[in-house]
């Protein structure tokens, strides 16, 4: 079949937060100039917020300055933060500390779903022209050189093996002007881009948590809408950065879930497992009492923070919010500089267009923006932090009261901190000390009520794919799981994984291991893509409208 092309001014790839700032600001921009902007934005989930699962805490100065007309009380946040407490367990207790550490903080801030948050959003940018159309995956970008001209979106109608079937559909050649990615964490197409142009040379490499979250149902009055509560210590060790959150929300719902960096040593550690520790807590317990659960689901987060960001332009093409490693540490607040950063890409694409150039030289503009945005100032003054605790949390301390006492900089000499990529921390177990394994062995009893096996989770997901689409998950060389990974990692991916992808199975009549696929139950977490101590899996996008489904959130 003859694949079709479509030719816009600006296209936006991506839902959430930044994307459909974008999309806003531009379409404000072009009206007030008088101009005609064909813009338009697609998204891989099959509704704009099905992929979006957060329990957010959201400073909104950001949605004033996209809205400056709306009022705040017709944003649909939960609630405002109301209390904000930081709460420290340890095996068996819990005790709040006494003051908040520096930039923690909620004060001023709303409680919101972000999904909620982002359909909204959608429609204001439908009604200012923007056409937004879900359901459609970003396959691979288009390239004239080293010009980004556009997106090809994914073909539908092929079998697993890669040969079309009879309801066969090309992908469509979108070729835009400008391009704007703002995949969200570890996007697909933004790692080809960076990579190819090498937009990350002489950066820090990326780092990334992964949070596992749950929205629970409550009976009346149980935890306050705008009640605010992160913890730290258990179920951690000392070795790991993360911690948890509750959040209270406006209908008797809880939000709630444990972050963990991907930074972690230990190959048996399972960030899923380790959430349903986190809420067998007797503090957690208590709390979610009567509750039941309604919906589960996990994603990455960058937190390399400042010096680990790409360069965010290049020929036709920019880089958005999580796309961009744009989240603020210790704050885990990122919504209000994605929107940030949609605002500037899309001023620097207005004037791009109004001047009939659209090379690297004139998107340039947008980096130079950011630096002078309260983005920049947000990200600079933190700009070490999540470096200082890649080896334990004492020392981290210590260095994260050493970059108070200089503005950020911190005790190395250069002003500036190293970091390895996550996928190389991996320990063999021979060398981990009190692993999660022996830790938690008698701990890890799933009731179906307070907690749940993976299995159970997924099914709360709300996770649809094309059982006879081609996987997703690609494996370039399987030998390598074999012959390497599981002998010397046992498979840490049937670990780090949310969702239950990964499965490494033993042959009844030799008893060789082998890795196994469930490409069904990806939650596109993309912890995977991240961790693998081999680089051996590459996360791409499924059909459009495949995977989680978060309407609750």
């Amino acid at each position: 079949m003859e694949r079709e092309v479509i030719h816009v001014d600006v296209l936006i790839v991506g839902g959430g937060p930044a994307g459909l700032a974008a999309g806003i600001h531009l379409a404000d921009l072009s009206r007030a100039a008088g101009a005609q902007r064909h813009i338009l934005l697609i998204e891989k989930g099959a509704t704009i917020g099905a992929h979006s699962i957060s329990g957010a805490v959201v400073n909104p100065s950001a949605l004033r300055e996209l809205l400056p007309d709306v009022p705040e009380k017709e944003i649909p946040f939960e609630s405002p933060v109301t209390a904000d407490r930081m709460v420290f367990l340890s095996a068996r207790s819990a005790f709040a500390l006494p003051f908040h550490p520096p930039y923690m903080g909620s004060q001023g801030c709303y409680v919101a779903a972000l999904g909620r948050l982002t359909r909204w959003l959608a429609e204001i940018a439908e009604s200012k022209g923007v056409q937004v159309y879900p359901g459609f995956s970003g396959h691979s970008l288009l390239y004239e050189g080293d010009r980004v001209v556009g997106v090809r979106t994914g073909d539908t109608g092929v079998d697993e093996h890669g040969k079309p079937r009879e309801n066969y559909q090309p992908g469509t050649d979108v070729r835009a002007r400008v391009t704007l990615l703002a995949e969200g964490s570890r996007g697909h197409l933004a790692k080809g881009l960076i990579r190819r142009l090498r937009l990350d040379q002489g950066r820090n490499p990326q780092v990334y948590a992964i949070g596992v979250k749950e929205l629970w149902s409550m009976p009346e009055r149980t935890l306050p809408a705008g009640e605010v509560i992160h913890t730290m210590g258990h179920p951690l060790s000392s070795r790991q950065f993360g911690g948890g959150f509750i959040y209270g929300y406006g209908n008797n719902q809880v939000a709630l879930g444990l972050v963990v960096g991907l930074d972690y040593t230990d190959p048996a550690f399972d960030p899923h497992h380790a959430f349903q520790i986190y809420k067998r807590h007797p503090f957690v317990a208590k709390l979610l009492g009567e509750g039941r659960l309604i919906r589960y689901g996990a994603k990455t987060i960058p937190e390399g923070g400042l010096f680990a960001m790409p360069r965010l332009y290049a020929h036709g093409v920019m880089l958005l919010g999580d796309s961009a490693g744009l989240v603020s540490l210790p704050s885990m607040k990122g919504v209000h500089l994605a929107i940030q950063s949609g605002m500037l890409a899309a001023k620097t694409a207005d004037e791009a267009l109004a001047w009939g150039d659209t090379s690297g030289a004139a998107l340039a503009g947008y980096e130079t923006r950011f630096k002078d945005s309260p983005a920049h100032q947000d990200l600079r003054q933190v700009r070490n932090f999540r470096q200082g605790f890649k080896r334990n949390l004492f020392l981290g301390a210590m260095h994260f009261a050493a970059q108070l006492v200089t503005g950020g900089r911190g005790l190395s000499l250069s002003g500036r901190y190293a970091m390895e990529e996550d996928c190389d921390r991996l320990e063999v177990p021979s060398e981990v000390r009190r692993g999660f394994r022996e830790r938690s062995r008698d701990q890890l009893v799933f009731d179906k009520k307070l907690t749940f096996d993976k299995a159970t989770d997924i099914f709360y997901s709300g996770t649809k794919h094309d059982e006879y689409a081609p996987c997703h998950l690609l494996v370039p060389d399987r030998e390598k799981c074999r012959a390497v990974c599981i002998p010397t990692y046992g498979g840490p991916c049937q670990h780090f994984c949310p969702a239950e992808v990964y499965e490494i199975a033993t042959d009844p009549r030799t008893g060789e291991k082998d890795l196994k696929l469930h490409p069904g139950n990806c939650v596109h977490c993309k912890a995977c893509d991240i961790k693998d101590p081999l680089r051996n899996i590459e996360w791409i996008t499924p059909y459009g409208g495949d995977g989680p489904e978060y309407e609750a959130f």
